[in-house]
């Protein structure tokens, strides 16, 4: 599976928050189904908490498609890849990586902050000139 543009971008930023990336790809197997998740990290809380697992799929949204088309994409892949996470590595807690661009003004309309609410979705907000991660965002559904 291509890579996305800026899947190298979003390595680094986590790199640079604390993050060591283990999976590059995160590959999940459910039944017979296989799936590949950008990239899997994890980062130690402390002795008592143990190690903190998250698995990122990167998006540019950059595509000569329209946003919403990529949106559709994205989103139905957050919740097909969070489903096999809940079942084979509930530990990892899944998110969704896209460019603060898009996040400043497609993320901000009405329709696409209703589906995150609503599929409650966890977003990594990242800077692609600076390699920085500039939010993270929980969205709690309604």
């Amino acid at each position: 599976m291509a890579k996305d543009r800026f899947h190298q971008v979003v390595k680094t930023a986590l790199a640079k928050d604390g993050w060591n990336i283990t999976h590059d790809p995160l590959q999940i197997k459910v039944g017979s189904v296989e799936m590949e998740i950008d990239l899997g990290a994890e980062r130690l809380l402390g002795a008592e908490r143990g190690d903190e697992k998250i698995a990122v799929e990167v998006k540019s949204f950059l595509a000569s498609a329209s946003a919403i088309s990529e949106f559709h994409t994205a989103l139905g892949q957050f919740i097909n890849y969070r489903a096999a996470l809940r079942r084979e590595q509930p530990d990892r807690i899944l998110y969704l990586a896209v460019p603060d661009l898009i996040y400043n003004t497609f993320f901000q309309l009405d329709f696409p902050q209703s589906m995150l609410r609503e599929n409650a979705f966890k977003l990594i907000v990242y800077n692609s000139d600076k390699e920085q991660i500039v939010l993270w965002k929980e969205y709690q559904s309604s």
